[in-house]
């Protein structure tokens, strides 16, 4: 294996609700075909809209392949733009999910924080990406909306101790094209990768293995 190597994983989810052909999944694939560049090794998933999925497969993804950095992505219907989410919540998850099941305790992990911050810094991302031509809009949030995708984001930070991200995009065609999504994708997660290698030169290494 090689250890010079970057590993990120990318999960887009499910179809839906009215959301039968899910953007998020279509343009983790378009972002896929694009790739990160040779020094990364990228692994996508599908995550189905389902809690209880999600709370064995996020943590069977940062077990199985040790990732620098995790990004989910999901669909948005009230979005516009290319939404970075800055933290995950714990508390608040009534709606149910596709097995018409919701958490009994209605959070993702009890006694977690009420929030978790990623320790990416979106409003930088999101500064660079918007000057670099890219021609897609894209804004940060703090609320991620207490469904799948907060609730993965949660579980995801929880787990990473914060070296995860979570973006939201809008619905295909309102405005932008699944290839539109994947290139937008491709360069959020670049600058991503650029910030937190930074931060390391900058931090000393804490290993714990």
């Amino acid at each position: 294996m090689d250890n010079s190597k970057k590993t990120v994983i990318v999960t887009g989810f499910g179809p839906f609700g009215e959301h039968t052909v899910n953007a998020s999944w279509v343009a983790v694939q378009e972002m896929k075909k694009l790739g990160l560049g040779q020094d990364v090794d990228l692994h996508v998933h599908e995550v189905p809209v389902e809690y209880q999925t999600v709370q064995s497969l996020v943590p069977s993804l940062w077990e199985r392949y040790h990732p620098q950095l995790v990004v989910h992505v999901g669909v948005s219907g009230m979005a516009t733009t290319i939404t970075l989410e800055k933290c995950g919540h714990n508390h608040g998850y009534t709606g149910l999910d596709n097995c018409r099941f919701c958490p009994d305790s209605q959070c993702c992990i009890e006694g977690g924080p009420e929030c978790i911050d990623s320790v990416i810094d979106m409003d930088s991302v999101c500064k660079r990406v918007s000057t670099s031509g890219l021609g897609v809009a894209v804004s940060v949030s703090k609320d991620a909306g207490r469904y799948l995708c907060d609730y993965t984001y949660y579980t995801s930070l929880y787990l990473s101790r914060g070296r995860s991200a979570f973006i939201h995009v809008p619905p295909l065609g309102k405005p932008y094209s699944g290839e539109d999504l994947g290139r937008a994708l491709q360069a959020i997660v670049q600058e991503m990768l650029e910030l937190l290698s930074q931060a390391e030169d900058t931090i000393p290494c804490e290993h714990e293995h």
